[in-house]
Formats: C-alpha cells, structure tokens, sequence
C-alpha cells in the first residue's frame, strides 16, 4: 500500500486535488482506497435522538448503520490514522488534511505564506490555488494546477511516493541510523530508497487476519522464543519455514 496526504486550509483546493488525483489513478487501474480529516468540532454522523445514538447511550461500544446501499462503523473516539488504514487494502489511499502520518505530503495554499506555514520536510509537491498565480516552483518544490495538470501531478505522486513506511521512535529501532520521518524525507530528496529502511520483517504476525507491524526486538523475542519450542519436535529443520495457526476457542459459558 502506498499514502499521501494532501493538507492545507479551508477552500484551499485539497479537495479538488484529491479528486483529480483519485480519477488519474483509478484511470491508470490502481485501487484507490481515501480518508477525510474533518476538522469541524461540532462534526457528528451519531447525532442525538437518532437511533444510533440511543444505542450508544443504552451502552454499546461500538454502533454499525446498515443500509440499503452504505454501512458505517461509528466508533465513539477519534482512531489513530494507523489504525484507520488498518481496514484498508487498497493499492493507494489518499488522504485529505491529514498531518499525524510519517507519508509524503502536498500542500494546497492560497499564496507562499500559507505554503510556508505547512513546509516541512515531508512535503514533496505544492498545488491548490496558489497555482493560479504563475508560481511554478517554490523552494525546489514543483507547483501543480491539479485541475489542468492532474496528469503530470499523478505521474510525480507514482515517481515520489514509497510503499507505507513506519513511523517509530529511533529508540524502538533506529537500524539505519536516522529516524522513520527522516527516512521519509531523504527518499523525497532522493537521497534514500524504500529498501534502505531496514525494518524488514521476517517473522510474519497476524492477528484477525490482519498483519502487525513489530520492532527489530520484538521479531527477535519471538524468532528465538518459538524456535525454542519447536526445535526439539521430530520434523524440524533449521532455516525451513514455521506456521503458527492459533484459533482461540470460543467461551461458551
């Protein structure tokens, strides 16, 4: 899976870009999965007196509308953006407004001071509508008009956009000798190649079909804690592949 946000303020041209962004791609043939940060406080599907809202208040946890033709999962707190695209498998997902990610980033603004505002070094491209200013470059930066450019943006987005990388503290890994968000910014630059991030898992974990992330460490932990176990079973070859299927079985009390 490969993500980018597109961010920037309100009337900025996000959405425009997105959406011409989402057509190209899906033109090209990717599945293209997206998330919108909505930043509005008073934001609410649940509202009160609706049904959903009534089984909330009667003390469900987690509430499911489905309809005729749309189903949503209204969880009761703001999700971590991991744990969003957890249910996503899709080829891309682009998101809109979102900051808290360790992926490439567009910034949408209405003039330099508003990019400015948003620079950092996970930005790879500029667009939105300070584009309609003539500004074709800011700061090595290139400058989109993603309503008549939408084609060279997309080509740019599959050129500068790595495979999801983590995003953990360089104390919890740190194997190539900088930070996740640094790792990011280098391969913007081109200084640096997805493959250079070292966090390459060989033990493979899943938990409810989905797969988990994990630390340098905890790989290790667990390589040499089921070797152990099964090392000594009749069967076992060293350097040949373990599977581990663990159904938990249901309490029927």
């Amino acid at each position: 899976m490969k993500v980018f946000s597109v961010i920037g303020i309100t009337q900025s041209g996000k959405t425009s870009t997105v959406e011409n962004i989402i057509s190209q791609l899906r033109h090209r043939r990717y599945s293209v999965g997206s998330v919108k940060d909505i930043h509005f406080e008073a934001f609410a599907i649940d509202t009160p007196g609706s049904n959903t809202y009534r089984h909330r208040q009667a003390g469900s946890s987690l509430v499911t509308a489905r309809g005729l033709k749309e189903t949503d999962i209204l969880y009761p707190l703001r999700l971590p953006i991991a744990r969003v695209l957890d249910f996503y498998d899709q080829d891309w997902v682009v998101l809109e407004g979102v900051k808290d990610i360790n992926a490439p980033k567009i910034v949408c603004a209405h003039d330099e001071e508003g990019i400015e505002e948003l620079l950092d070094a996970s930005v790879m491209a500029i667009a939105g509508k300070v584009a309609n200013t003539g500004l074709k470059e800011y700061k090595g930066l290139p400058v989109f008009n993603a309503l008549n450019q939408a084609a060279e943006l997309t080509d740019y987005v599959l050129t500068k956009v790595p495979p999801r990388l983590p995003d953990y503290d360089p104390q919890c890994c740190g194997l190539c000798g900088m930070s996740c968000r640094e790792m990011l910014a280098g391969i913007i630059r081109g200084e640096r190649q997805h493959e250079d991030c070292l966090l390459q898992q060989k033990v493979q974990l899943q938990i409810g079909g989905q797969p988990v992330t994990m630390v340098p460490f905890v790989q290790e932990l667990l390589t040499k804690t089921l070797t152990a176990l099964v090392s000594t079973l009749e069967g076992y070859e060293q350097g040949k592949e373990i599977s581990v299927v663990w159904k938990p079985r249901e309490d029927k009390r």
